[in-house]
């Protein structure tokens, strides 16, 4: 499964040290398959978008993920990719980037040529730039956007909802930050997603997964909100429910609501899904 991570320190630039998988060696005991990327978003202190990822096609080409990687910022976005469609390449690499916005997901999308269809007729293929279903679904997303005038959380509702009525869907779990601002959507109940509310931290950000780690001292004091796909080390991390689209604003204040209380129309199980798309969920 596709590793999410993100963390929003409110107005304030934080610095924060990343570490996007442990040693290879390490990461080798746990499993036999590869990650297939490794990325991270940020916006800077010029309040722009800045994307590092790259794709880890073997244990040897993994400085990229294994180096620590230092950057100041005022939401994060870390994503290490299971690949269930599109080349090992960075334009299939996540978070991506559109309409300055920063997005990682985590499922399996079927359906592309609806998927594909509907993009052309909603004018955003010049978006889509490899050959992923995350790509895609965040295509629909700014194009639902864009529609609502700028409201991201009704984009997101609007675009996710056409998916559910309209294509397969195995998981969609997803992160989409601005400089401000941060969503995270877990649907429906396949894949967990959590939310780490740090507004009253009593201890230093040092957060540590297999996949992913996290450190921050300024945060020892700052508030801070956090999403991961997995719990990581201590803390009081909250399952995020089926359907729940959660969003943090400029000033950490956290609004939840179920936005779509029903599962896809189309859901599809484990069973239905290729070798390759189950392994990519099933690592």
């Amino acid at each position: 499964m596709c590793r999410l991570f993100g963390l929003h320190a409110g107005r304030r630039l934080v610095p924060a040290t990343f570490w996007l998988l442990d040693a290879p060696d390490n990461l080798a005991a746990q499993s036999r398959r590869n990650p297939d990327g490794t990325g991270l978003g940020i916006f800077g202190a010029d309040g722009k978008p800045v994307l590092h990822k790259e794709p880890v096609a073997a244990w040897q080409d993994s400085e990229f993920a294994t180096e620590a990687h230092e950057v100041t910022a005022t939401t994060f976005i870390a994503h290490v990719r299971y690949a269930s469609t599109g080349a090992l390449d960075v334009a299939n690499t996540h978070p991506f980037l559109q309409d300055g916005r920063i997005f990682a997901h985590n499922g399996v999308v079927e359906g592309l040529e609806a998927l594909d269809d509907r993009i052309r007729e909603l004018e955003v293929t010049d978006l889509v730039g490899g050959q992923t279903d995350s790509e895609r679904v965040f295509a629909l997303i700014t194009a639902a956007v864009r529609a609502h005038d700028g409201d991201v959380g009704a984009g997101i509702v609007d675009a996710v909802g056409w998916l559910a009525d309209n294509v397969p869907i195995y998981a969609v779990n997803l992160l989409l930050s601005t400089a401000t601002d941060m969503w995270a959507l877990r649907y429906p109940d396949t894949h967990e997603l959590y939310v780490l509310d740090r507004r009253h931290p009593a201890q230093r950000l040092a957060l540590r997964s297999p996949r992913i780690r996290a450190e921050s001292g300024p945060l020892t004091s700052q508030p801070s909100v956090v999403f991961a796909s997995e719990p990581m080390d201590g803390e009081d991390w909250q399952l995020i429910a089926p359907g729940e689209l959660v969003h943090v604003d400029a000033d950490l204040g956290i609004e939840r609501t179920v936005a779509f209380p029903d599962p896809p129309r189309h859901l599809l199980h484990r069973e239905d899904l290729s070798a390759k798309a189950a392994a990519s969920q099933h690592a």
